[in-house]
């Protein structure tokens, strides 16, 4: 479903020395599969998904969706790839502070001609199973930071994509929630089929994935089994 081919985005800082956000990465998502990307903040994790959700360009290599490189697309497909194929949520919410919550979670529903009407049945249960029900009619704007990250999830996950992309979505949760998002995640790509790529630097988050990677200066590698945390109980999860 996705294929990345020997991605490269590099960088210059003001002194002309190099950085490699993304250095010759390759790996491949089927449908229905769930694969995380580990590593600290600045090892380029941020940089990988926002050249697969094709909001910047390459230095070189391929990004496939399908049979389409989405790195070659002008701003008209980019856009409809992004609204129509992908579901995104990245550390800035892109929320409108003024709108409740279950506006903001049918903006994209709205955006793809559903009628309003349609939009709020179709999201009403994404925010109870995000625990958001009890909020859908307050504004964006009184909303906690875990509760905005949920309600980003919600509105990525309500065009049904075929791919997800999901940037540190744990990042403002408590433990609790956070075990409650990535069994989400895992559930709905496998309910839907939706291929998922998960960047996180919580190790946790690999316990919920088919497979992970290990991300570092740039460059990818298999990410070691005995690496892994001891799994959670059966009751935390």
């Amino acid at each position: 479903m996705l294929d990345v081919r020997a991605l490269v985005k590099h960088y210059w800082t003001p002194d002309g020395e190099p950085v490699r956000a993304v250095d010759g990465v390759s790996f491949a998502v089927e449908a229905g599969e769930l694969v995380a990307i580990y590593g600290p903040s600045g090892s380029g994790k941020t940089t990988l998904l926002k050249l697969i959700a094709a909001l910047m360009k390459p230095d070189s290599g391929e990004v496939l969706v399908g049979d389409r490189d989405v790195c070659r697309l002008g701003d008209r497909d980019a856009s409809r790839y992004r609204l129509h194929e992908l579901g995104v949520v990245l550390q800035t919410f892109h929320l409108i502070a003024g709108l409740s919550a279950i506006d903001n979670a049918i903006l994209k529903l709205v955006a793809t001609g559903m009628r309003p009407r349609e939009a709020y049945q179709r999201i009403t249960p994404m925010l109870a199973r995000l625990d958001l029900d009890a909020q859908a009619e307050r504004p964006a704007r009184y909303l906690s930071g875990g509760e905005r990250q949920r309600l980003a999830i919600a509105k990525a996950l309500s065009t049904e994509p075929s791919l997800l992309l999901a940037d540190e979505p744990t990042g403002n949760l408590d433990t609790r929630r956070s075990r409650a998002v990535l069994t989400l995640l895992a559930e709905v790509c496998r309910e839907r089929g939706t291929a998922v790529v998960l960047v996180t630097h919580d190790p946790d988050a690999l316990l919920y994935a088919d497979r992970a990677y290990a991300l570092r200066d740039g460059t990818l590698a298999d990410h070691r089994p005995e690496d892994l945390p001891a799994p959670p109980t059966l009751e935390a999860r």
